[in-house]
C-alpha cells in the first residue's frame, strides 16, 4: 500500500516506521514546510494518506484529500467543531474519512468501559464523576481529544450530567462534568475516570507507555480503510460497538 503522511512530527515518524514494517511504502510526506508546494498529483500516488498535524490545517487537509480522491485516517484532534462540514464533503465527494480521537485499541475498549460503568452509575447520585487526562507538554489542546469523547460518552449514558467543562480549580455548577487537563514532560497519555462517594470511589484509568500504540492503530486504520468510501471509526474497525 502507498501511503502519505500530512504532519511528519514524532508521530508522523512512528506511523512511518511501523508501516514500512509492514510492508507498506510511504510515497509522501508533508509537513508546514513543504506543504505550499506539493501538488495533488504527487498526493495521488498515495492508496490512503495519514493525517497527524494541527488544529489550525487539519480540515484544510481532510478537503485536498477529498478533492483528490485520496482516503484519509486522521487523529488531529482540536477541530471537531466543523465535523458537519468535514463529514458533508466528503460525502458530496464520495470520499473514504476514518477519524479517532485516539488510535489505541487498548484506549478503544477502555471506551467502552467507560459507557458501561456510566450506564451501571446512572441513578446513583451519591458518586459524583471526576476526568483527568495528562499527556506531554507539546500538545497542543486541552483537554485532548480522547478526554472530551470520554466525557461524551458520559453525558449520552448518565442522566445525572448534561455538559462537560475544562477545570480550572473552582467548583462546577450542578450537572456540569469536570474535566483536568494537566501537561507534564513527555507523557504520552494518562487518562481516567473516578466516580466518588463519601464513603468510596470507582476508577477505570488506561496509561499510554509510547506513541507506538497509537502509530500502529493509525496504520491498521489505513489498511482498513483502503478502497473504502465513507466515514468511519475504530468501532467500525474493531466491532466493539455491540461487545
Amino acid at each position: 500500500m502507498h501511503i502519505a503522511l500530512l504532519g511528519y512530527g514524532k508521530m508522523g515518524k512512528m506511523i512511518e516506521h511501523i508501516a514500512v514494517e509492514r510492508g507498506h511504502e510511504v510515497v509522501l510526506t508533508v509537513d508546514e514546510n513543504n506543504r505550499s508546494t506539493v501538488a495533488g498529483e504527487q498526493l495521488r500516488q498515495a492508496d490512503v494518506a495519514i493525517e497527524f498535524s494541527a488544529p489550525a490545517v487539519a480540515v484544510d487537509n481532510y478537503k485536498w484529500c477529498f478533492e483528490n480522491g485520496v482516503p484519509v485516517v486522521s487523529g488531529t484532534t482540536g477541530w471537531l467543531e466543523r465535523w458537519e462540514e468535514v463529514v458533508e464533503d466528503c460525502r458530496q465527494r464520495n470520499g473514504g474519512f476514518f477519524y479517532a480521537s485516539n488510535f489505541s485499541i487498548g484506549v478503544n475498549i477502555f471506551f467502552q468501559l467507560n459507557k458501561y460503568l456510566a450506564k451501571l452509575m446512572n441513578g446513583f447520585d451519591n458518586y459524583k464523576v471526576f476526568i483527568e487526562e495528562t499527556h506531554h507538554i507539546h500538545k497542543l489542546d486541552a483537554p485532548s481529544g480522547t478526554a472530551i469523547t470520554i466525557a461524551e460518552e458520559i453525558l449520552n449514558n448518565h442522566g445525572g450530567y448534561t455538559s462537560w467543562q475544562l477545570e480550572h480549580g473552582s467548583e462546577m455548577p450542578q450537572g456540569v462534568l469536570p474535566v483536568t487537563a494537566k501537561r507534564i514532560g513527555e507523557v504520552p497519555g494518562i487518562h481516567s475516570v473516578l466516580y466518588k462517594s463519601e464513603v468510596d470511589e470507582i476508577e477505570i484509568r488506561h496509561a499510554a507507555f509510547s506513541r507506538e500504540g497509537f502509530a500502529m492503530g493509525a496504520v491498521l486504520a489505513a489498511e482498513f480503510l483502503k478502497g473504502k468510501n465513507g466515514v468511519f471509526s475504530m468501532e467500525d474497525m474493531l466491532k466493539l460497538e455491540n461487545a
